[in-house]
């Protein structure tokens, strides 16, 4: 089981959208290198949400609830989507300046590579954002 990081501006979709839904289709997402991460993702596999905008922090975890498929919007099969449920919110969200200030995270994408809206989450950080939740 695989773990990723999916952004979200929150005025768009939300965690409680998320939430209100029961499931949702994640698209939107056309940078190449996020798409090569949501081609990886896999039923079963745990995405955390994170709220850019003037929230940035990681709100919830999702269960992803499909593989990847094309985006049955799109002409172009490159454009994948993934099918996702709310798992559960986290009871108090984790900061980007938390994130920023520890560390362990320095060279996760998150810090890198501020504009990617899809990121793998390795076993290490993983581990490490565990302790914040």
């Amino acid at each position: 089981m695989a773990k990723w990081l999916l952004k979200t501006e929150p005025d768009c979709y939300s965690w409680d959208d998320l939430v209100r839904d029961k499931k949702a289709t994640w698209d939107g997402v056309t940078n190449a290198l996020a798409l090569k991460h949501m081609r990886s993702m896999k039923k079963g596999d745990i995405a955390l949400i994170y709220h850019t905008g003037n929230e940035k922090s990681i709100i919830g975890a999702a269960e992803v609830i499909s593989n990847a498929y094309p985006n049955p919007k799109e002409a172009d099969e490159r454009i994948v989507v993934i099918d996702l449920k709310p798992k559960s919110k986290l009871k108090t969200p984790i900061t980007l300046d938390t994130i920023k200030s520890d560390p362990a995270f320095k060279e996760w994408e998150l810090v890198r590579i501020s504009r990617l809206g899809v990121m793998p989450v390795s076993e290490s950080i993983w581990k490490r954002l565990e302790k914040l939740m």
